[in-house]
Formats: structure tokens, sequence, C-alpha cells
């Protein structure tokens, strides 16, 4: 097959959330196949040792462009002024965009964009202006230029649909990488967070406006005041985001210090942990174009209480337990005692090996224009 780029200029390490475990995860399982292939990852001078593991197999090569990932205006200019002829110049026409940050131009090259959400169609008030902006600006141009388009869920699939009109969209759900080997003793995580095996809620979330972690919070303050006969104790791993600052306010108000931790990011072992020795694990958020760590959790057996928003039905494959209102606490608690999932999620759908080759046989192919 040809020499195929894979555009990595916008990951700022730990600062992107799911995006990242999704890219890595699938970088990884290509890895894993046998397959004859060659991609050249283009990477910024700040990400790029992040990536250097790669190397190790000679079906992967690194490209550093002379820019830095972090600073987000100068390589929103570079990719729209500089990277199409870049890689021709590097002997690339054809490039997989992971997320949805093409440049706006095609240059003579063939772009393969995956989109993970509209986010910022829905909840425009949730993002600063100049954000909505060029989301939607990049959402156009790449259901009008590229020559392929790659949805993570048919939630997304039928959201672009609607809102861009580009209808030869196809499917492939995000990669998950799970071992469950890969974790640390809890005794660790006991001594450093105070908690104890199945006394406390788990969840996994960027502090943003969407992932509706006010709501837990809420929750939380309901459960300490009743005493009810729950866990009192409510673990929060991830990086911070737009709404951090109010949501730490949030609990020092309602007086929750002792009872809502905060562990920032966690390594994967550590992340694996919690979810095993969890009470329950809650993912309130209201719009997600996949969202992993449900499926995560329910990989180690953890109870899982989550919202029937967007995506995360088909996600977790029915298989979790849904509350109807994602706002209401009360319903929350009465979930949580219910204590009872639906059954066995088919992990194999997101095998790293198996969305890797999906993603693989697309890459192969003779480029087809769109419809």
């Amino acid at each position: 097959m040809e020499n195929v780029a894979i555009d990595l200029l916008w990951l700022r390490p730990g600062k992107v959330g799911g995006t990242e475990s999704y890219i890595r995860n699938l970088l990884d399982g290509f890895m894993e196949l046998e397959d004859d292939f060659h991609f050249t990852l283009l990477v910024s001078r700040d990400n790029a040792e992040t990536f250097r593991k790669y190397e190790s197999d000679s079906r992967y090569q690194l490209l550093v462009a002379n820019i830095n990932s972090a600073g987000i205006l100068g390589r929103i200019l570079w990719q729209n002024f500089h990277q199409n002829r870049f890689l021709r110049r590097n002997g690339l026409r054809k490039c997989f965009e992971p997320v949805y940050c093409k440049p706006w131009l095609n240059g003579g090259l063939d772009y393969i964009c995956v989109i993970h959400d509209l986010q910022a169609y829905h909840y425009p008030h949730y993002h600063p202006l100049h954000e909505v902006v060029y989301s939607r600006i990049c959402w156009r141009m790449d259901t009008l230029t590229a020559s392929r388009i790659i949805a993570i869920s048919n939630w997304v699939k039928k959201d672009v649909q609607e809102k861009y009109k580009r209808k030869d969209i196809e499917v492939i759900y995000n990669p998950i990488l799970i071992n469950k080997e890969d974790v640390v003793d809890f005794q660790i995580l006991h001594d450093r967070l105070g908690i104890e095996e199945g006394q406390y809620f788990y969840t996994v979330s960027q502090m943003i406006p969407h992932k509706n972690l006010s709501t837990l919070i809420q929750m939380m303050e309901q459960i300490v005041r009743s005493k009810e006969q729950l866990p009192d104790k409510l673990v929060i791993s991830g990086v911070n985001g737009n709404e951090a600052a109010k949501l730490k306010r949030l609990i020092d108000t309602k007086k929750l210090k002792n009872h809502i931790i905060l562990t920032g990011y966690v390594s994967n072992e550590e992340r694996n942990t919690l979810y095993k020795y969890c009470h329950t694990f809650l993912f309130p958020s209201i719009f997600e174009g996949f969202g992993m760590p449900p499926v995560e959790a329910m990989f180690f057996g953890a109870n899982v209480v989550t919202t029937k928003c967007a995506s995360i039905p088909e996600v977790t494959q029915e298989k979790a337990v849904y509350v109807n209102n994602a706002y209401d606490t009360d319903e929350w608690i009465e979930k949580i005692k219910s204590h009872s999932n639906a059954g066995t999620v088919d992990f194999e759908i997101y095998s790293p090996e198996n969305i890797s080759r999906k993603y693989l046989k697309i890459l192969k192919e003779p480029v087809w224009k769109k419809q």
C-alpha cells in the first residue's frame, strides 16, 4: 500500500481526553496486525517523544513538523498554510485525520477524516465563540472536501448526515484497549485516596459542562445528608476542563471535600483498579459521540449507571442501567440501589485489532470521492 500520513499535530498529551486514548489504542492495534502497511506519523516538536515507541515497528516512521501542538493558534495556521506542501514535499499524497481538524483545502492530497461528535453545534454556550466558529468551519469543510468520512457511532453518523447532508459516512467504533492484568495493588489507592474496596462511586470525566458532574455532586450531598445506606465517597478521575473551578467551588460550598475526591490524571493501571473495586461506576454525561469509560468499567465487572443520552445506549449495547432524567438525583439514587445490569457487553466489537483492521481496509483502498 502507499505511504499514508497520520496527522497527530492536534494531540496535546494529557490534554485532549478520550481522543488521545482513541488514537493511541488505534496505533497499538495496527502494530498487532501482520498486514503490510507504511504509516508516517506527522508529529510536533512537543509531542514527538510520546510516539517514539512506534519507531520500533518498521512500518511506522515519524515526521516532525517545526511547530508545537501546545500553541493551538500557531498549529492551526501552520496546518492551513503549510501542511499540504510539507506532506507533498515528503512524498505523501494521502492523509488520515483522526479528528475533524484537517486543513480546510486539500492542496492535492486525499484526506480521510474522523468526526467524533458535533458537540459545539449542539452546545455552543459551553464553548468560547472562537471554538464554535472554528469547529463549524472545520466540520463544513470536512464534509465538503474530505475523500472519506468516518463516524465513531451510528448516532454520530446520523447527526452529521442531518446537519451537513453528507451521506457516504462509514461507522467504525472506537478501539478499547483493556487488559485485566493492568492493575495496581488496591492498597496503594487506599492509602493515597482514603477509599475502601466496594465503598466508593467512580467516574472518569473531563470537567466540562456536558459531562454533568454537578448532578453527581448534588447526588452526593443528598446521600451524605440523608445517611443513605450507600457509599459516601465519589472518586472523579480525568483532566481538568473549563468547568473545573466552578465544580470545585460547588464541592466546597456543599462541604463535600471529604466525600468527593478529585484525582486528576491517573495511569491506566490505577484507573482500571478503580473500575474494578468501585461500588458503582457513574457516567452522567448528556452528550457523547462514543463514551469509552462505561464500556471499560463494564469490562472490569463494575455495575454501571448512566444516561440514555446520545450514543451511550448504543455503545453500552443496552447492557447498563439507565436513568431517564440525567439531572434527577432521586432517580440516580434509585437506579444505583437497583444494582442490576442488563447483561454482558460483547467487548470483542471494540478490540483494537478488529477496529484497526477496519481502518486499514479503508486506508488501503483507492480513494473514492464523496457522493
